[in-house]
């Protein structure tokens, strides 16, 4: 069966041409001024005996106006390799037990600052801002991430190999694969002060917050971004190639002069819990009251190397997840949200994101269905000796009866040794093993040896070989992943090739596919016609995958050919073509009542996605697909509204929906999503997640009060409440409050 749909091949032919169109213009971005620029700057720390007042006035600190600034930064946009528009000054101290440093942001017209959220770690990219990372180990790949804007706003992320994974960058609605880690929450301090000359601020960080080997004459990696929003500009210290962020720690300059001793850190970290919940799907039920105790602990083996140990281990306060409609045959994926798991999630990502993830927390306390599993409690132990990075995780979980679920452990060993720059090796063991009762047979492992090999500052090769061991399953039970990239001059080129065999089962990994064999690649290229037409920045690119079963029977292909038009306004538009193919093996039912026959389906679709300026009180993000879809029709729309009020509310509406129409039947799929978040102070707000789904017909609330006091712990008040057919299925109320007692000053 093969299907195209109707009267479109003119209209595709236009949206291809479109998508090419850009190549045509003259790019104008001056990559001598770039090769000048990309020497690794190096700046010096400066010892003091008194701690500067932590206010955010740095003009008036006598302690930083006798430390001599750095000065230089250089456009990333919009003028490449430029100067930046607005003096910045930077300062960089320390103290026995203390890491500071101070930034002054000159700003000619300090009334036109943009504060666009309030909330802690809250994203920086659309106000302007303050932002530096810390490569303590200087190993180019691993470092730690602090920021702030004119409110003095708390923003710290963990980085893990440059940040290079399947990330979701907001910590508010939480959850990546890796990469990013925004919900690493640490005890630090920050003030900021606003001034007629611009905005100014001081930023405190205990030293035993940090991962970093003592020694005398220590070398840090480090960089600098400043945003101006109001003229979209963003500056660096170490100037990157154009497609880089500040989290190309490879890139990054150096900080010298660190003269560091062991700073003891054990910290204990309890809770305490009560919940009332009603499930009203039964008659006879009645509320419940329920409450519990529980504690985490924090000690600082070595300044690199960390024990955490959690028992009775909660997630109350974690925001529920987005509700989403399967329009395939194939395996949803969500997030991890979990505060505890998140931390270092990066040391033990190995795989390929979001595809293949041989170790998946997510597995550990959540059962079918997002049923909770109770975590009786468990031990990690992360960090570094030398150049190589270790992870050891085990977790216990109780028996579920009534669903089926034995109690079981949950086991992860993980060692990577960095050898060169951008390179490593290393291999991983996950461990499921039942321990209730008999349970000799009970078990899964996954064991996988991975590594990286650095060409150069622009290229890459990597990859993964994995073997899963499964009571009853001796065949084909591997999978692996070669990939290379190149990356440089805003020319981005990636090759890979993905196998994974029909007896391969990581239980506590997660597979978005059981069986195929995947080649893809992609071509991208950044071009800066320096402001010609108001454009900032043009990628025209390129790419393919495609998935095989062991038979050669091919599943989907996927070639997607587009060109993102981005303006200096802040104005995006992204045009494109996709040409798909869907092969089903086997009838499957999409829709209650409409299924969709075994056969192989060809199409094209138009692809049309705008984004406008998010710094803007309205702003909107709306992706539209229109095209052939499993011999039928399919117009896809999801559009989402911005909107804030100054710098306290903020909140995001989305309308995500499928209209659909098949030979074997027409429907729509709807999921409609509303964000709302309030902001009394930095660390005192209310969010709220209310959504429906047309598909299970279910609405459903997540409100959350938070008074946050450090690390992530204070008190937090919870509702939540889900609603079918018309009446209420089930509803709770949680009160927790967590503290933290630093037993090491």
């Amino acid at each position: 069966m093969k299907q195209l749909l109707p009267n479109t091949r003119s209209s595709y032919l236009c949206v291809l041409l479109f998508c090419g169109a850009s190549i045509c213009l003259p790019a104008q971005t001056s990559y001598n001024v770039q090769a000048k620029n990309l020497e690794r700057p190096s700046a010096a720390a400066t010892a003091v005996e008194a701690l500067p007042v932590i206010d955010g006035e740095v003009l008036e600190d006598p302690v930083w106006q006798s430390i001599t600034p750095l000065t230089d930064m250089w456009q990333l946009q919009p003028r490449y390799g430029q100067p930046g528009s607005e003096k910045t000054e930077i300062r960089i101290a320390y103290t026995a037990e203390m890491f500071l440093l101070s930034v002054v942001c000159y700003d000619a017209k300090p009334g036109s600052l943009v504060i666009s959220d309030a909330r802690r770690d809250a994203a920086l990219d659309n106000t302007d801002s303050f932002l530096f990372i810390l490569d303590t180990y200087h190993d180019g790949q691993n470092g730690f991430v602090f920021g702030t804007n004119s409110q003095g706003v708390e923003y710290d992320a963990q980085i893990n190999n440059e940040g290079q994974g399947n990330n979701n960058p907001n910590r508010n609605q939480g959850g990546q694969i890796g990469g990013v880690n925004v919900n690493w929450d640490a005890s630090w301090e920050v003030k900021s002060h606003v001034g007629e000359f611009g905005w100014s601020a001081e930023f405190a960080i205990p030293l035993r917050t940090l991962r970093f080997t003592s020694g005398q004459n220590q070398i840090w990696g480090i960089n600098f971004q400043r945003n101006i929003r109001k003229t979209n500009e963003i500056n660096y210290w170490a100037l990157l190639p154009i497609q880089f962020d500040l989290n190309r720690l490879s890139l990054a300059g150096t900080l010298t002069n660190l003269n560091l001793t062991n700073q003891g850190n054990l910290k204990v970290i309890p809770y305490a819990l009560g919940q009332i919940s009603r499930n009203f799907q039964n008659p006879d039920s009645k509320s419940n009251l329920a409450t519990e105790v529980g504690t985490d602990v924090k000690y600082s083996i070595t300044p690199a190397l960390t024990l955490d140990l959690t028992y009775n281990t909660d997630f109350a306060q974690v925001e529920v997840d987005d509700q989403q409609i399967n329009l395939d045959r194939f395996n949803l994926f969500f997030p991890e949200k979990r505060p505890f798991f998140l931390e270092n999630a990066g040391l033990f990502s190995v795989g390929s994101p979001g595809e293949v993830d041989l170790f998946f927390s997510r597995r550990i306390g959540i059962g079918a269905g997002g049923r909770i599993v109770p975590i009786v409690g468990g031990a990690r132990l992360s960090g570094r000796l030398n150049h190589t990075n270790v992870g050891f995780l085990s977790m216990f979980t109780e028996g579920v009866s009534d669903a089926g679920v034995d109690p079981n452990n949950f086991s992860a060993v993980r060692v990577s040794h960095e050898f060169a720059p951008r390179s490593a090796i290393g291999g991983i063991f996950v461990n499921r093993q039942g321990t209730g009762g008999d349970q000799e047979d009970n078990y899964n492992r996954t064991m996988a040896v991975d590594g990286r090999l650095g060409i150069g500052k622009k290229a890459q090769i990597s990859g993964f070989y994995a073997k899963t061991a499964t009571p009853g399953i001796t065949d084909q039970d591997q999978a692996f992943k070669l990939q290379t990239n190149y990356q440089w001059n805003g020319l981005e080129v990636n090759l890979a090739y993905t196998e994974v065999g029909e007896g391969f089962n990581p239980e506590t990994g997660f597979l978005l596919r059981n069986t195929f064999r995947k080649p893809e690649f992609l071509v991208l290229q950044r071009i800066r016609p320096n402001g010609k037409f108001g454009l900032l920045e043009l990628r025209p690119h390129v790419s393919y995958r495609s998935y095989r079963n062991f038979d050669g029977f091919l599943q989907t292909s996927f070639l997607h050919v587009d060109n993102h038009w981005e303006f200096q306004s802040g104005f995006e538009v992204h045009t494109g073509i996709n040409f798909t193919t869907e092969g089903v093996a086997e009838a499957f039912e999409i829709s209650p009542g409409v299924m969709v026959p075994a056969g192989t389906y060809e199409h094209r679709e138009g692809q049309f996605v705008i984004l406008t300026n998010q710094s803007k009180v309205i702003s909107f993000s709306t992706r539209h697909v229109l095209g052939g879809f499993f011999g039928g029709t399919r117009l896809a729309n999801n559009v989402t509204m911005y909107v804030r009020l100054g710098d306290r509310f903020n909140s995001e509406f989305t309308i995500n929906n499928n209209d659909i129409s098949l030979p074997g039947g027409d429907f729509t799929a709807t999921i409609l999503r509303a964000r709302l978040a309030y902001s009394f102070t930095p660390r005192i707000f209310t969010q709220s997640l209310i959504q429906y789904n047309n598909v299970a017909d279910i609405w459903s609330a997540n409100i959350r009060f938070g008074w946050l006091q450090q690390a992530n712990t204070g008190l937090f008040l919870v509702f939540n409440e889900i609603r079918g057919n018309g009446q209420v299925n089930n509803r709770s109320l949680t009160l927790k409050y967590t503290r933290v007692f630093d037993v090491i000053k």
